[in-house]
């Protein structure tokens, strides 16, 4: 994991074009997708839809061992060679936030690709699809978490005064 802060310190510093090849440079940076995704994938789950490419999406909110409520994000992803930009923008996401905490994530700056100082310089399209992609990840990281401690609540309900609620 590495702060989106460090990651965009050398966007901020370079000059627009240099910032797009810097920000193709993290293509080769996004990790293989487990196999035990490939048929979500293949299926045409977790997709982000409002993307052009072909993106899988796939984090995942994981207990900490020993921790008791320490959790942990993982981001799982695949985005096709053919797809450079995407797959490059899901890299930093996966670089940035694989091995947060939820806290982290929810406390991420809404205005990444600004801060990355790309706005400007992508398309409408193409920049909707990115901030897609992460609006996708920020949901779907507070929803597991927030399911997760519901359900803990619910559990802890239950155990102390001895009945199951609905």
């Amino acid at each position: 994991m590495k702060p989106i802060e460090d990651i965009a310190a050398p966007f901020q510093m370079m000059e627009p074009d240099m910032r797009l090849e810097l920000l193709l440079e993290y293509t080769e940076k996004l990790p293989p997708l487990p196999e035990r995704y490939a048929e979500m994938r293949d299926a045409g789950m977790a997709m982000v839809h409002e993307c052009q490419s072909p993106v899988f999406l796939m984090p995942e909110v994981e207990q900490n061992g020993d921790t008791a409520g320490e959790k942990t994000v993982h981001v799982h992803a695949d985005v096709p060679e053919s797809a450079p930009t995407a797959r490059a923008f899901t890299a930093i996401l996966h670089e940035a936030f694989d091995g947060a905490t939820p806290a982290q994530v929810r406390q991420a700056p809404d205005d990444l690709l600004d801060r990355l100082g790309l706005s400007g310089l992508l398309g409408m399209q193409r920049t909707q699809g990115l901030a897609a992609i992460y609006r996708r990840l920020r949901n779907e990281v507070a929803r597991q978490s927030t399911a997760g401690e519901s359900t803990a609540g619910q559990e802890t309900a239950r155990s102390s005064d001895g009945t199951a609620e609905a």
